[in-house]
Order: structure tokens, then C-alpha cells, then sequence
């Protein structure tokens, strides 16, 4: 009877070790599952931000040497084509649930924004010049999205609820005289051809751009004349033609306003006459892979 009484003990101790066993395994899963939930809810977020932050920087530089290597062929006037690289967007992470930045880089030409000179130089009948653009649109998933615009020669940058701003000014250049102010713009006029004026997606895309030609218009802007930029951003036109020429603004040799409404900014003669050379540099683009010829 002791003999039996023992084993019964034995076996009873036996079932105790072991739901102890499941109970303590099913705690370490629950606490394993508890700290990825807040790695994932609470790290994760900020990590991808900082991670999709980092990406726009980078944008933002590759623009900046994008704007660089346009102007540079068009101070050169050389044909050889040069390549600048755009990282569309940034990864996930792996063994987390996270989602991927994209991005859209294309050339944007559209009739409504232009520069146009009253009264139209000789060389210039319609008095009118296309103003296009190289964009790169974000589509963040953590960080808020930015706008990068490569227009005129200008580099402006634009985010969903903010006032666009100009991050690097046109080439615009200007000389006080006894009556008149001189005004020097090389414009940046890029030109497309259909199916390689867009791409999208993560990875990288290469932008491809050769100078073509330039043509200087020259015209002498008095009183009841002006110049005006049709842009989406009249704003950061505004605040850039200002930073190069507000000193003439101040002293009321010319006037600059900017007309929200109609979305443009006016350059007009006020107590000096405006002579305008206005040099119009075309270039070609191509987004993506290959060159066509």
C-alpha cells in the first residue's frame, strides 16, 4: 500500500512540472508577441520617417546637382549628353510590416505657364516663351511628401500644406544704369519627346539631358510694358526675383507684384527703363533607360 500511495505521488508531481511547463512557454510567447507589437507600433513609424527624411535629402541634392549639370550645358553649349541620377523612392524593412516610398520624376509642359514680354522684342513676334519643368513628386507612406521643380532654371520645393519655396534662384543677373536697369535671364527651356518624359516606382531612374540651342531676345521695357511668369508657384518667384532685384524694387527704379489670381509675377519699368536680354536656353531631356537620337 506505501509502494502504491508513492507512485501515485510520483506521477502527480510529474503532471505538475508540466502544465508549469506550457504555462511558462505561453508567457514567453505572449511577452515575445508584446514586444514586437511595440517595436512595430511605436519604433517602426519613426525609423521608416527617419528613413523616408533621409530620401528626400537625397532627392533634394540630386536635384541640386541635376540644376548643376543644365546649367553647365548651357553655359558650354555642349551637345554631350550627360546623365544625373534620381532615387525614385526607399524600401521596406524586412521581417516588419512597413511600406515602400515611391516616386514620380517627369517633364511638365503646359501652355498656361510662360513668360511674356510687352512690348515682344523683335525676335520674340508672340512676345511669348514656354516655361517648363523637370519634377519629381514623392509618394512617402511615413514622412510628408515633397515636390521638387527644376523650372526656368530656378529649383523650387513644395510640400502639401506649405507656401512653395525657391531652394536655388534662376539665372538672373542685373546691371544698374544712369537710366535703365539691365536685366540678363538665361531661361531654361527643357524639351521631351513622348514615352521618355516620365517614369515611376523605387529604384533608381536616370535623367538625360544635352543642350540643343540657345536665342538671345533683346527689347528695351518702358512704362505700360512688363514681363510677366505664368507659374504654379508665383510665390517662390516672388521671393526669388526680390532676393536678386529687391534693392531696385526698394529704390522704385522697377516694380515687382505678384498677381495670386491670375498666377503670375509682373516685372514692370518704374523710375528707370528695363532692358531685357532674355536668353532662352533649350534642352533636351530624356527620362529612363536607353537615348534616342
Amino acid at each position: 500500500m506505501e509502494v502504491v500511495g508513492e507512485m501515485k505521488h510520483r506521477k502527480f508531481g510529474t503532471h505538475t512540472q508540466a502544465v508549469a511547463g506550457v504555462i511558462e512557454a505561453l508567457l514567453m510567447v505572449a511577452l515575445v508577441s508584446v514586444v514586437i507589437s511595440m517595436i512595430q507600433l511605436i519604433y517602426i513609424p519613426q525609423i521608416m520617417e527617419q528613413k523616408e527624411a533621409e530620401h528626400m535629402d537625397l532627392v533634394s541634392n540630386q536635384f541640386s546637382t541635376l540644376k548643376s549639370m543644365i546649367d553647365l550645358q548651357g553655359i558650354t553649349r555642349s551637345s554631350a549628353p550627360i546623365s544625373s541620377m534620381i532615387t525614385l523612392g526607399s524600401r521596406d524593412l524586412p521581417y516588419f510590416i512597413t511600406a515602400k516610398a515611391f516616386g514620380e520624376v517627369s517633364v511638365k509642359e503646359n501652355p498656361t505657364y510662360k513668360i511674356t514680354v510687352l512690348p515682344p522684342p523683335g525676335s520674340l513676334p508672340s512676345g511669348t516663351v514656354p516655361l517648363t519643368s523637370i519634377q519629381y513628386a514623392a509618394d512617402n507612406s511615413y514622412f510628408v511628401d515633397q515636390t521638387y521643380i527644376l523650372e526656368g532654371g530656378g529649383l523650387i520645393v513644395q510640400q502639401p500644406d506649405g507656401v512653395p519655396v525657391m531652394r536655388a534662384d534662376p539665372s538672373i543677373s542685373s546691371v544698374n544704369n544712369t537710366n535703365t536697369i539691365t536685366l540678363h535671364f538665361d531661361l531654361i527651356h527643357v524639351i521631351t519627346i513622348p514615352g521618355k518624359n516620365s517614369t515611376n516606382g523605387e529604384g533608381n531612374c536616370f535623367i538625360r539631358t544635352n543642350y540643343s540651342s540657345n536665342r538671345t531676345h533683346f527689347d528695351t521695357i518702358q512704362p505700360g510694358g512688363h514681363i510677366r511668369i505664368y507659374t504654379a508657384y508665383p510665390n517662390a518667384w516672388n521671393e526669388s526675383l526680390h532676393n536678386l532685384l529687391g534693392i531696385y524694387a526698394v529704390n522704385g527704379y522697377i516694380n515687382i507684384a505678384v498677381a495670386p489670381a491670375q498666377s503670375y509675377i509682373e516685372i514692370i519699368p518704374g523710375t528707370k527703363d528695363i532692358l531685357l536680354q532674355l536668353n532662352v536656353i533649350d534642352i533636351n531631356v530624356q527620362i529612363g533607360q536607353g537615348w534616342i537620337l
